[in-house]
């Protein structure tokens, strides 16, 4: 009997226990090794050998842990999401212990890392991006919010580096008052306040300004080889409730083009919004790991997850054609999870001799013979 493939997920997002469903479906059998520094994190729960990682490393420092981890637990295929550049930049380290990487070269990883440089590489490319702006003072944010706004549209504001609508923003000149306290917090935020507190700043704030796009969004998954060509790639539209899949070339080609100009290898994400007014799709953001909804692709017939394993492990992964994908429309609910019994806090690695502790590591929380 083939021995399972160890396949490791660290620090990774709560609705990737769904992923873990898709590597299990994968045509050989594996062995899912997950992490976290919560131990209610239901990955943990969903893998066959769940472990608690330290919290408060430098990504320098986690590296370390990560190739211990590897060596110590005969890891076959890693899918970092927590430090993926520094984890990119010691491939090699990985592949001496036998551990190959499911993330993008680092080159890619570092450009995307940063809206504003990913923005500017596109509009060199001559991708489709939104009017934007990088904002590092209260007269440069005010000025771009006068142009947006110029334009008949509202300014919307977030951090240059972060993950998913982390400090997302919309910008507002109404002053505060009690309408604000009814019904659910948003995310609108007084102009004023944001001036005041770049003001009294005294580090650069690195923002990002840009016109608030409030149609449908578009998020295309694609699979690449190492290298960038694209194997597969699929939309997923998103407009309230309602969502489905596309295969639209308005979204599909830049998105490829993108992926293979700038070798985004492995599975990725490219999000697209509308222009209003034109309805021109634009490039909102760029994700240099799997996105947390690729397990929805399992509902047009795609299982992205078991293909980029297959990939990994240097075989050609069996994909359906574009016109055996059920591009059918569909719904999210909510659903139970199990987590482990509570568990202690794993200790800090310490650096002994520039290399690790050990007997530091991770604890152990089995949950599957």
């Amino acid at each position: 009997m083939t021995a399972p493939v160890r396949v490791w997920l660290n620090r990774t997002y709560a609705e990737n226990v769904f992923f873990i469903d898709l590597l299990r479906a994968a045509p050989r059998p594996v062995h899912v090794l997950a992490t976290h520094v919560d131990p209610d994190s239901p990955v943990l729960a969903a893998a066959d050998l769940g472990a608690l990682e330290p919290d408060g490393l430098s990504a320098e420092g986690y590296v370390e842990f990560a190739l211990e981890f590897c060596a110590r637990h005969d890891v076959d295929v890693f899918l970092p999401r927590l430090h993926q550049l520094a984890i990119s930049l010691r491939r090699r380290d990985f592949e001496a212990l036998g551990t190959a990487l499911v993330c993008p070269p680092a080159a890619a990883v570092s450009l995307f890392a940063s809206k504003a440089d990913g923005y500017r590489a596109l509009d060199t490319a001559g991708l489709p991006t939104p009017l934007w702006r990088q904002a590092d003072t209260a007269a440069e944010l005010l000025a771009a919010v006068e142009e947006i706004e110029a334009t008949g549209m509202t300014a919307c504001l977030k951090p240059a580096t972060g993950a998913g609508g982390e400090g997302f923003r919309v910008l507002t000149r109404e002053p505060f008052s009690l309408r604000r306290l009814a019904g659910y917090v948003d995310t609108r935020v007084q102009l004023d306040q944001v001036l005041g507190a770049l003001e009294q700043s005294a580090a650069p704030a690195e923002l990002l300004v840009m016109p608030y796009l409030d149609g449908p969004e578009v998020s295309v998954d694609c699979l690449a080889e190492p290298d960038g060509r694209v194997l597969a790639a699929v939309g997923r539209t998103k407009q309230g409730r309602r969502r489905g899949f596309t295969l639209d070339p308005a979204y599909l080609e830049p998105a490829r083009r993108l992926v293979e100009e700038f070798g985004v290898g492995h599975l990725s994400n490219v999000q697209f919004r509308h222009e209003r007014g034109t309805g021109r799709a634009v490039v909102l953001d760029i994700n240099t790991r799997p996105s947390g909804g690729l397990h929805q692709l399992r509902l047009c017939g795609l299982n992205l997850p078991a293909a980029a394993l297959e990939l990994a492990l240097g075989h050609r992964p069996a994909l359906p054609a574009a016109a055996e994908l059920t591009l059918g429309e569909y719904t999210l609910v909510s659903t139970v999870q199990a987590v482990l019994p509570r568990q202690a806090a794993a200790p800090a690695l310490e650096r002994i001799g520039g290399g690790v502790d050990v007997g530091a590591g991770p604890v152990p929380v089995p949950v599957r013979a």
